[in-house]
Formats: structure tokens, sequence, C-alpha cells
């Protein structure tokens, strides 16, 4: 007979722990659908992914100061409202490029340590030990950036959590979904036993072909893919090469209907450019 879950009792703060607690900041509520929503979702995913140790409202603010920074440059130094606008928006995004790239690359770095970590567990579990202690061993021994991740689901074991529910969201808080297989693997050993190191050295294995592929991947797409980052590119240095050798070039593109019309055109084509080929680098890059 299964007992019934008993009733959680939420724990009031006290002032004389408040510099233990950390408050959760997320932009994200999950009572509503629409694009704010969707866009602080992803914001919220992207701070948590990138692994950058400050809170997604400090990061907000940096992308502020950025985009006023480099607009109020722009400003002072050409007085032309166009360019200060754009460069506000270039400004805006360079934090969240950077926390990008962050992202690519621990994934990058987790996807590298997995292999190493599934065999040094099997080896534990060889050794005799139980799945708790021998996962509680490996967190430990493992570097940064999958040790931390690791060590995240260690302490809760620690504190009494069960390893399913201690390892469940490490897809998640990674962005890799191959530790997918991982979690699952470890879940269904404690749900319903089996040969945890063979399943061990089987996924290490599967891990290894798959870097392996992403690797011939990336090999057999470079061509594309600097041709559509080119594409992205070149319109943007086209224009920047008219500005600077005529600084009277926007004004009179601009002082006509036609003008207007082409330039707003061309800058809406622009950006969902640069979004698809976003998606389509994003999605060839994930792990």
């Amino acid at each position: 007979m299964i007992a019934p879950n008993p009733t959680l009792m939420s724990l009031d703060r006290r002032p004389e722990f408040s510099g233990l607690l950390k408050d959760d900041t997320q932009f994200a509520r999950g009572d509503s659908e629409g694009i704010g929503e969707s866009f602080n979702g992803w914001f919220d995913t992207l701070m948590i992914q990138s692994g950058i140790r400050t809170s997604p409202a400090i990061w907000l603010g940096l992308c502020l100061l950025s985009s006023l920074a480099l607009g109020g440059a722009i400003f002072v130094a050409t007085e032309r409202p166009f360019l200060t606008a754009a460069a506000a928006m270039i400004g805006l995004s360079v934090p969240m490029i950077g926390a990008s790239i962050a992202r690519s690359r621990r994934q990058k770095a987790i996807m590298e340590q997995l292999p190493g970590m599934a065999d040094e567990l099997s080896r534990c579990a060889r050794s005799g030990r139980n799945l708790e202690h021998s996962f509680m061993l490996v967190a430990a021994d493992t570097p940064a950036p999958l040790g931390e991740e690791l060590r995240i689901s260690a302490r809760r074991m620690e504190m009494g959590i069960d390893v399913g529910s201690a390892v469940k969201d490490l897809a998640a808080r990674t962005g890799v979904s191959t530790l997918t297989m991982f979690t699952s693997a470890l879940t269904v050993h404690q749900d319903t036993g089996g040969d945890l190191i063979s399943v061990l050295e089987r996924l290490a294995t599967a891990v290894r072909d798959r870097l392996h592929f992403f690797a011939r991947q990336r090999a057999a797409t470079i061509a594309s893919r600097m041709g559509a980052i080119l594409m992205v590119v070149i319109p943007i240095m086209v224009m920047s090469f008219y500005l600077f050798r005529d600084p009277n070039y926007l004004n009179s593109l601009t002082g006509s209907f036609w003008g207007r019309l082409s330039l707003w055109t061309a800058i809406a084509f622009q950006i969902i450019g640069c979004g698809l080929v976003f998606r389509i680098l994003s999605r060839s890059a994930r792990f």
C-alpha cells in the first residue's frame, strides 16, 4: 500500500537567516502566454544554461547600460538619430550575444566531459558501491562545468532526495539533451534495478559516437554556415561603408518616399533573415 504524500508546509522567512537565503530572480511567471512571456522564459533559460553567476536582473541592467553607452557615444560623435538607434540596439544585444557564446562553450565542454564521467561512474559502481555513493564521489572529482551541475544533484541527495528526482533537471539546467539519457538510466536503475555498469558503458560509447557525428556534421556544413553568416554581415558592412564614405547618404536616402520605403523594407528583411540564420545555426549546434 502506498502511503499518501504529506502536505508540505512553507517555511516562514526569518531575518536571522536572511544572509543564507538567495532570491530566485526570474522574469517568466508561467501564468500567461505571449511574446513577452516567451522572451522572458528564453532570457531566464539563457542565464541558467550559460553558467553566469549573476541574477537575470543584473544582466538585464548590463544590457541597458551597454545600450545607453554605445548609443550615447554614437550620438555625441554624429548627432544622427538613426545611427544612434542602431548603435543602441547593437549595444543592447552585445551582452546577450556574449551569454549565448558562453552557453555554447559550456554545453560543448559538458558534452566532452560526459563520456569520461560515465566511465568513472561505472568503475565506482563496479567496485561495489551503491548508486548514491558512486554519484557523490564522481560529482566531487568531476571538474567544472559538468562537476558543478553534478554537485548540485549530489547536495540534493545529501538532503534525502532520491537519485531520480535529484538529477531529473540536469538536461534543463545545462541545455544538453544528451544528459536525458544519463538521467533516464539512473532513474530506471533506481526503480527497477538492472546492470548499471553495462548501461553506463554503452552510454559513454553512444556519447562518443554522437560527438564524432557532430564533428563530421560541422565539417560538412561549414561552407553553408559561413555563407549564411556572410549573408547577414555583408549588407551591414555595405551600409556602413556608404555612411562613412558620405555622411549625408542617409539623409539623401530618406529624403524621398521610395527611399524611406526601401530602407525600412531592407531593415525588416534583414531582421527576419538574422532570426532565421540564428535559428538554423542554433539548431545545428544543439547537442
